[in-house]
């Protein structure tokens, strides 16, 4: 409820100097109209602040932090480390360190409570739920409530029994498409999933085969990430199943794709005046997205935001890679060489990402690359759900099971434990690609 602002008290008349009380309009002694004084300012100087950088030229591949003294982590393994192309066609290389300037910064970090007390366990015991039902048709083994195993679940998604919230339909979900699978899940600290993915495979004209994952992340901080990531996702995977059998070159169409993501993204803030009137402060969807296309002898990948891909080769004796560059502050503060990367990735604002998909982006610049690894492996797509538990190229390496290339839904399955058993902290969301693309018709095991 609004109040209008209430007048100091004064605490003795002016003309008699006799003590009056609060709220008195006269003195009692002289009859002086007190309410003609006017009250002392409480207002406090503002203080003038300094506006951010100046955009610059953008942010340079960071170099490899030298490996050994002070504790500092092994050094990383950067795009440059395989063969590749940038998306002008130009040799990938290290860019030179220059000042951290971005249009505009977004904190993916929303204060949140340590745990949900309605929070519901792992949806895959839904399955043991719904096989301990008892039998008879007057049973529902879908109505079953997965924590208690006895109560049933009402209209709103709650168990009568436990009050324990029941898993939704994006809490955990799998996905395999041919040689690519995809798994995601809400983690062990999130209300709801605001991950989203999209997995596929089809044939380039000559008839080869050609594999494809789009990975989005749905900015917390936003209104409606988990809409956001969704329709980025769905718009991205549509763009390239449509222009990959069509002859555009993967990376022409990685590009387009994100493109047309990020459009998808921009339509969601289109509210009716009526919507924004009910809620004036909320701001526009946003999300990050990554991706990978795989053939037989190309792989390419494009991003923007935080999200990552890492290149696994089947021979774990030769160095795997990090493909992508985060749009994100820690990546800009080690690309200007003002901090290490133990120290960038230790800061709280770490995580504050400088590029995104939303209307309230300021410029979208699509990151791509091309690579031409000469020896198979796996290609990870994920999120830094996921990569928070295994940062460096080295530490995806060591999780990422030998057998992922024949098995890829069980190596997601695998990798999204692994952020489980390491915290669960944040929504998890893998693809796994095997390199090369296998032909039709070859499936995992």
């Amino acid at each position: 409820m609004s109040q209008m602002p209430q007048q100091t008290a004064l605490p003795k008349c002016p003309s008699c100097a006799e003590p009056v009380e609060p709220g008195d309009l006269f003195c009692g002694a002289c009859g002086y109209d007190l309410s003609v004084v006017p009250a002392s300012s409480q207002d406090h100087p503002a203080l003038t602040t300094t506006g951010p950088a100046a955009p610059g030229e953008g942010t340079g591949w960071p170099a490899a932090e030298p490996p050994g003294s002070g504790g500092t982590p092994p050094a990383a393994h950067l795009p440059t480390d395989l063969p590749g192309t940038d998306s002008g066609g130009r040799p990938l290389q290290a860019g030179e360190p220059g000042e951290p300037a971005a249009p505009g910064v977004r904190f993916d970090r929303p204060d949140e409570p340590d745990e949900y007390p309605l929070q519901a366990p792992d949806p895959r015991a839904a399955a043991d739920a719904a096989a301990a039902a008892p039998d008879g048709p007057a049973a529902d083994p879908a109505q079953v409530c997965v924590a208690c195993r006895a109560g049933r679940v009402d209209d709103d998604g709650y168990c009568e029994n436990c009050g324990h919230a029941q898993p939704r339909e994006r809490d955990h979900m799998e996905e395999e498409s041919g040689p690519v699978a995809a798994v995601s899940d809400r983690g062990l600290r999130h209300h709801r999933n605001e991950d989203a993915f999209t997995v596929g495979h089809t044939t380039l004209p000559d008839g080869g085969p050609v594999a494809l994952a789009v990975v989005c992340d749905g900015v917390s901080s936003a209104t409606r990430p988990d809409e956001a990531s969704l329709a980025a996702s769905r718009a991205a995977g549509d763009v390239l199943l449509a222009a990959l059998p069509r002859g555009t070159h993967p990376q022409q169409a990685m590009h387009e794709a994100i493109v047309a993501a990020a459009q998808a993204v921009n339509a969601l803030a289109e509210e009716p005046a009526t919507a924004r009137e009910h809620a004036p402060h909320q701001n526009s969807p946003a999300c990050t997205i990554v991706g990978a296309v795989v053939t037989a002898g190309l792989l390419v990948v494009g991003w923007v935001g935080d999200s990552r891909v890492y290149w696994v080769p089947a021979d774990r004796a030769t160095p795997p890679a990090r493909l992508t560059e985060d749009d994100s502050w820690a990546a800009q503060m080690v690309a200007a060489g003002l901090m290490s990367e133990a120290e960038a990735y230790a800061d709280e604002r770490a995580h504050a990402i400088t590029g995104w998909l939303g209307a309230d982006a300021y410029e979208l610049e699509p990151h791509t690359a091309s690579f031409k690894p000469d020896r198979p492996g796996v290609v990870v797509v994920c999120t830094d759900g996921l990569w928070n538990y295994a940062e460096t190229a080295g530490e995806m390496s060591e999780v990422v099971p030998a057998d992922a290339a024949v098995r890829p839904l069980h190596s997601a399955r695998v990798l999204v434990g692994h952020a489980l058993d390491g915290g669960g902290h944040d929504n998890v969301t893998v693809a796994v690609l095997p390199f090369p693309a296998p032909p039709q018709g070859a499936v995992s095991a």
